[in-house]
């Protein structure tokens, strides 16, 4: 998929999260957790010295290509669950410091991380290269199982259907709690 499906995607999951499980968390938390959600959804591509972030970040390119390697290849590693759970479990460790500094909940922080995360392996199991999901056991799964069934990366059906679709259910979200973002936005941002 491309970078702003999974933008949106990583956003979606974080958002019908929300609303089941975080009853309510400060505005810091929101914009934070928000920030690692997306950062979340954007980091299996980092194995691609190309990738987006790569090319923000100040020497992103030489530290992309230094990564590239060790990481295998393109959807290797970083698009399994050992790659996640790398990924976790490094975070478990560092995000605690950030929260000496940061005065967010770091626990919703590290979940709403997990979650973009995820939902990028969602999203790229349904496109015809499919994701490595049991690595190191070399087979790429995908849904539905028979490649010439899904989708093109960049294709039609994922700017015309999935992206506008991700696009009116966080719509449908949004207006079904409005009332959660006025609670919020009133409670901290407008004092």
């Amino acid at each position: 998929m491309t970078g702003r499906t999974h933008d949106l995607t990583a956003f979606t999951f974080l958002i019908t999260a929300a609303y089941v499980t975080i009853p309510h968390i400060t505005l810091a938390t929101t914009v934070t957790a928000l920030a690692a959600a997306m950062l979340g959804g954007i980091a299996p591509d980092l194995d691609q010295p190309t990738a987006r972030l790569w090319n923000r970040l100040p020497a992103g390119s030489i530290i992309g290509r230094i990564i590239h390697p060790l990481l295998g290849s393109h959807r290797l590693i970083s698009h399994s669950l050992f790659g996640m759970s790398l990924i976790g479990l490094g975070l478990l460790f560092l995000l605690p410091q950030l929260g000496t500094v940061l005065l967010v909940d770091m626990n919703v922080v590290w979940w709403a991380f997990m979650l973009g995360y995820l939902s990028h392996l969602v999203v790229d199991t349904i496109t015809k290269e499919g994701v490595p999901w049991l690595f190191p056991i070399p087979i790429r799964l995908g849904i539905p199982p028979f490649k010439f069934l899904r989708l093109t990366t960049g294709g039609m059906i994922e700017k015309g259907i999935i992206f506008p679709g991700l696009l009116i259910f966080d719509g449908y979200l949004v207006y079904q709690h409005y009332h959660r973002f006025v609670v919020l936005f009133t409670q901290h941002v407008l004092k």
